[in-house]
């Protein structure tokens, strides 16, 4: 299932991923009816990288940022073992969020620039 769902997004272009995913649905229909599903109805969304500038495919595609933000908070989070209430949570989280968004506004992804 993994490499035919790989086929879709890794396709070299919008019309021949969404010939991968007639592929997918034909195989997985059966087996996974609520995965298919769900992925014909996001479908749109999930190519919606096939707009953009070919080198630009790769990191649009990919959720690595969201995860690295993630990754930061469980490792912040973690050490503390107990909270005293929720607000000493939210308080972490945000700082942790609030120094991505900062270094973010006052940088440039440098393969964004690349393909521009």
């Amino acid at each position: 299932m993994k490499s035919d769902a790989q086929a879709i997004y890794r396709a070299q272009n919008r019309k021949a991923a969404q010939a991968a995913f007639r592929a997918f649905q034909a195989r997985w229909q059966n087996t996974y009816p609520a995965v298919v599903k769900r992925l014909e109805r996001n479908l749109p969304e999930l190519l919606s990288f096939y707009s953009f500038p070919k080198p630009l495919w790769r990191s649009l595609r990919t959720t690595n940022v969201i995860e690295r933000c993630f990754v930061e908070v469980r490792r912040r989070t973690r050490p503390m073992v107990c909270f005293v209430h929720l607000q000493s949570v939210d308080r972490i989280i945000f700082s942790i969020f609030n120094r991505f968004n900062e270094d973010w506004r006052n940088h440039t992804l440098h393969v964004f620039t690349r393909a521009a």
